[in-house]
């Protein structure tokens, strides 16, 4: 990721990221856990209490395998907008500000992942109305062709100002996660590096747990209240104060429904995630202008 001021290192051991890898690299991971982010929507939606395997069972035999990824065009706008935008802001920002602490990670996090999560609201409403049409009956279905006919309908049927409907909570979820997935990740790399361990997949991987286990934790309940709120049919909640009031008389553990499915989603995400970026980061990334000093190059911004 972003690399700090002083240290020494070869000249080929270490490359800094474009702003745009966060992007890429959560497409292709997102190919890989679609059906596992539409197992989590369902669960987290449906009233009848139905695991992880029963649901699945259900999708696949009333509609077919190819049915677990309905709505991938709405995950892949979804990775092109809300993650993009919160990558590469925090990409950017930490040339211009001081990330070597995990104040300054959290705090500019928590600024990327907001703004992505209001850029990222339309595709994140599309993405869960496509997810969720499948435990609908044909009669109830919105039926959107693809990611863009799901937007031009919205903005035709509803207006465009529900494009954005719960953006509040979205762009609220996005920090959560930012700081979760962004700012833990590089600060458990960095310690680990301290360490002793090698900055090598192994650590990338054990940092992409703990970074999933954290923002895990810290969104679901967000998770749960915007993802009833956007599925909401018209007058059921008056707000977001409403959906938190009615899924508190459920019981604490309500916010936390459907935590096993999405951690499973995002664990693996998230891995996949990282492990793409240090690839590109590695292989396509760019290095500063170097000054030699022995066998070693000095760098003007670069890991203590």
């Amino acid at each position: 990721m972003s690399l700090r001021r002083g240290g020494l290192m070869s000249y080929n051991q270490r490359r800094i990221a474009r702003w745009y890898f966060g992007g890429l690299a959560s497409s292709m991971a997102a190919m890989v856990t679609h059906p596992i982010d539409l197992i989590k929507v369902l669960i987290q939606t449906q009233a009848e209490k139905l695991s992880v395997f029963q649901t699945t069972r259900k999708i696949v035999k009333e509609q077919g395998p190819l049915a677990m990824y309905n709505g991938i065009s709405a995950s892949m706008l979804r990775q092109y907008t809300y993650t993009l935008a919160r990558f590469g802001i925090y990409s950017v920002g930490s040339g211009a500000m001081d990330t070597s602490t995990m104040a300054g990670k959290t705090c500019l996090a928590a600024i990327a992942g907001g703004i992505g999560g209001f850029v990222g609201a339309p595709a994140d409403l599309i993405n869960v109305r496509l997810q969720n049409d499948v435990k609908l009956p044909p009669e109830k279905r919105r039926n959107y062709k693809h990611a863009i006919d799901g937007l031009v309908r919205i903005t035709r049927e509803e207006g465009w100002k529900n494009l954005f409907n719960g953006s509040s909570m979205i762009a609220l979820r996005g920090a959560f996660m930012t700081v979760g997935q962004i700012a833990f990740y590089e600060q458990s790399k960095s310690q680990m590096i301290k360490l002793g361990m090698p900055d090598y997949m192994g650590t990338y991987i054990l940092a992409s747990m703990i970074s999933s286990v954290v923002a895990t934790t810290l969104t679901q309940p967000i998770d749960v209240v915007k993802t009833r709120r956007m599925n909401a049919a018209p007058g059921e909640y008056s707000g977001l104060g409403d959906v938190f009031v009615k899924t508190s008389k459920e019981g604490p553990l309500a916010f936390f429904k459907g935590y096993v499915p999405s951690l499973s989603r995002l664990l693996p995400h998230t891995v996949l995630l990282f492990l793409g970026l240090e690839y590109l980061r590695t292989h396509f990334g760019y290095l500063p202008e170097p000054k030699q000093t022995g066998a070693f190059y000095r760098y003007d911004d670069v890991d203590d």
